[in-house]
């Protein structure tokens, strides 16, 4: 189960907060409704993985099935995708209180960039009570997204690179 938030946010997040990782990411989906993502990981001075997910549901909590591939079943599933990835820029950071809030650059540099924050919680009540506010992060995190239809990356998939399934 995957339960986090997500923010809409304007660049890297202010303060000093230490960086934990950065990677360079793309992907794409063969479908949206369930998702099935395909996703290349390459962490800064780091190895690269390549893994298939599986999602369910929506909002705030989803099941979530990963499973690591060969680069080589990885290329056969982008060939078989046969549409651009999207290319984005993780950076994690450690928050005070122990979680990691993940910060994504998307499609840097194309008209449709954008900028979304993710942090993962243990559970929902957790996930419901957590507050940006004890981060210093409250301007930040201003805008909440995490059940706002149409804001996964799924949704900018179908949106951006056609809106069609894979058949």
């Amino acid at each position: 189960m995957e339960i986090e938030r997500k923010w809409m946010v304007d660049g890297w997040p202010p303060g000093d907060l230490p960086l934990v990782m950065e990677q360079y990411m793309e992907q794409g989906y063969l479908t949206v409704r369930p998702t099935v993502r395909i996703r290349k990981e390459a962490e800064k001075g780091g190895p690269t993985d390549y893994v298939l997910c599986l999602k369910s549901g929506t909002g705030l909590a989803r099941k979530e099935i990963e499973f690591s591939v060969t680069q080589e079943k990885y290329l056969e599933v982008c060939d078989m995708i046969g549409r651009p990835l999207i290319p984005k820029t993780r950076r994690t950071y450690l928050l005070p209180d122990g979680h990691h809030l993940e910060v994504n650059h998307v499609d840097e540099g194309m008209p449709t960039e954008f900028w979304y924050a993710e942090i993962e919680f243990d559970d929902v009540e957790e996930a419901r009570s957590w507050q940006p506010a004890g981060a210093a992060l409250e301007a930040y995190l201003a805008d909440d997204v995490t059940e706002t239809p149409g804001r996964t990356m799924g949704a900018y998939w179908l949106l951006t690179r056609g809106d069609e399934e894979i058949g």
